[in-house]
């Protein structure tokens, strides 16, 4: 295939990709301690193996093959093996449980499965074995007595490429590339199906807002099981970035300074404790060095990029950039020339002090159903808002129905979920609207704006309507609070459950004399509570009187998936919280 052949399935990228950019260094990934590079040639040939392998294995036109497995190489050479077969990709989350894993084995059909490691490995083996039919697992780490990634490679090395080009040739733009299973906050997961049109029409609308060039280094370490994540791939091979997997979520600002990226997707939480954590130092520096760290941290809290802000902030910022801000710049690689962030709202605090540091943030809006951009920030050149997630696509509609709600239009939509057409019907409308459960408008009419779950929002006995999200990103701009929940459906006011950013709370602890036990122990301390009940009360000074929180209750420990109170990406899965802590509640109302 020639370099202007038209790319109509997602596959299509990797060829096109060697014919333009045929790096040593095309997928790199770090193992035992070193960075080790797989060329664009090497890396097409292991795709075109898996496909032979999984062929001589059974897999054929639309079977479905499961991957569970952190961001790594392996991940997308399976992935792209699968597509060229005109089979379907099932990812999966590491995290979740094994009754959900059963379920999905079960409801997608899944013929093969692979895994990163033992850990994963063990969960898949206890989810199968009350099945029926039980699929084949495969393991991307060497494991004893486990079929491993390569043994598939090998049994592929000798296939026929006449016939794999007779595959490939009969896979069709509006063929099923694979099925993501949401987790949502309630019920069984459903299962989104994703065609290579759907995929590929949203990569086509993001590559303008992209500033990644041929030869620049991107880090990927975000969950390949997220279309979040996984579409960001393929853009950069569509812009022919070179990707670099990062070790594991704990090893992520090491590796950032080691690769030097361009760019990297992130979320919100990700954002919120690099920033923290350049707040707590600051607190640790004495005399001139903490007074100019803190000038520079409120200049940058007050930065409009999409504004001139005047000769004299202009020049303040920059000697605050070249001070202090430069430092920011050197910890993030010193390339960096966009961070895109999604999955959650980013609070507009982080969107002004980063671009402030000359760090562009470029944040986007989404779902799993519209694979995933529906509006994306433009940074280069600058067209968005603070507080906003963008413009929306050139290819995508968006309206706003008379609640509120954002409906969404065009050929990123989901094809529905998988055998649920009841569920499918609820979702997208006769008129192919698809109603994405979130609250918004249009600012100046172009900009989109998120204002809350439409499922979320709540009451209050004097029957006024509270969006708990905007609350909590008002709540977390504290470096004191690292997660919370608003409560408050049908009492006179609202409260939340508060979980400090504990790290940040021993510090505030040694500075002011007290002595810190434990993280159980310093939530009932009285001066502890006296202040975290002044810092809401601070933070609550520009929300609506109706919407404040007037009392809180502080937790010992953050939610977690584990515990059932998260869902995979992290969404607060309300209830579940809400009914583990109704004793704490009610006394709230008492």
């Amino acid at each position: 295939m020639s370099a202007e052949t038209p790319i109509s399935r997602v596959f299509d990228l990797i060829p096109q990709y060697l014919a333009k950019n045929n790096f040593d260094d095309a997928f790199v990934s770090k193992i035992n301690g070193e960075w080790v590079k797989r060329s664009a040639r090497d890396i097409i040939d292991s795709i075109n193996f898996m496909s032979h392998g999984l062929y001589a294995l059974g897999i054929r036109k639309d079977d479905k093959v499961a991957i569970i497995s952190n961001s790594r190489p392996e991940w997308n050479i399976t992935d792209f093996g699968i597509q060229q077969l005109g089979a379907v990709s099932v990812p999966m989350y590491p995290t979740i449980t094994i009754e959900d894993y059963r379920y999905i084995f079960a409801d997608a059909g899944v013929k093969i499965v692979f895994v990163s490691d033992k850990k994963l490995y063990d969960k898949v083996i206890d989810a199968i074995s009350t099945l029926a039919i039980k699929p084949i697992v495969y393991s991307f780490d060497q494991l004893t007595g486990v079929e491993h990634f390569q043994d598939v490679l090998n049994l592929g090395k000798n296939g026929d490429a006449n016939k794999l080009e007779e595959m490939k040739a009969a896979v069709k733009p509006d063929d099923l590339l694979t099925l993501i299973y949401t987790s949502g906050t309630t019920g069984f997961p459903k299962g989104v199906m994703l065609s290579h049109d759907n995929i590929l029409s949203n990569v086509r609308a993001c590559v303008e807002y992209f500033v990644v060039e041929s030869n620049d280094k991107v880090l990927s370490f975000l969950p390949l099981c997220h279309i979040y994540e996984r579409a960001a791939i393929y853009i950069y091979i569509r812009m022919g970035g070179r990707v670099y997997y990062a070790e594991s979520m704990e090893t992520i600002a090491e590796n950032i300074r080691e690769v030097k990226p361009a760019m990297f997707t992130t979320v919100p939480r990700l954002l919120e404790k690099v920033y923290d954590k350049i707040v707590s130092k600051g607190y640790e520096l004495t005399g001139v060095k903490k007074s100019l760290f803190f000038w520079a941290l409120n200049l940058g809290l007050k930065f409009d990029p999409t504004k001139d802000m005047g000769f004299f902030y202009n020049i303040q910022l920059k000697i605050a950039r070249k001070l202090i801000f430069s430092k920011w710049q050197e910890a993030l690689g010193g390339n960096i020339k966009v961070i895109t962030s999604g999955s959650a709202a980013l609070q507009p605090r982080l969107s002004r002090v980063f671009w402030a540091a000359g760090i562009p943030i470029s944040e986007g809006y989404g779902l799993t159903e519209t694979s995933p951009v529906i509006s994306t920030s433009r940074v280069k050149p600058i067209d968005f808002r603070v507080g906003c997630v963008g413009t929306v696509l050139s290819n995508v509609e968006v309206k706003i129905a008379e609640d509120g709600e954002i409906l969404c239009k065009g050929p990123n939509v989901m094809k529905g979920y998988y055998k649920r057409p009841e569920a499918t019907a609820e979702a997208i409308d006769t008129d192919g609207w698809f109603h994405t459960g979130d609250i918004g408008t249009l600012v100046e009419g172009k900009y989109l704006k998120i204002t809350d779950r439409k499922k979320e929002i709540f009451k209050t006995s004097g029957g006024k309507y509270v969006a708990p999200q905007q609350v909590e990103n008002k709540l977390k701009e504290s470096i004191l609070i690292e997660q919370c929940m608003v409560v408050g459906e049908n009492q006179k006011f609202p409260s939340a459950l508060v979980i400090p950013e504990f790290s940040a709370l021993k510090e505030w602890c040694n500075s002011n004399g007290i002595n810190y036990t434990s993280d159980a122990e310093i939530i009932k301390n009285e001066q502890v509570k006296e202040h975290f009940d002044k810092e809401v009360e601070t933070l609550m000074a520009d929300v609506a009187q109706w919407e404040r929180v007037k009392k809180i209750v502080l937790l010992p420990r953050l939610f977690s998936i584990d515990e059932g109170e998260l869902t995979a990406k992290l969404s607060l899965k309300r209830k579940a919280i809400t009914e583990k802590n109704i004793t704490l509640i009610e006394g709230l109302y008492k």
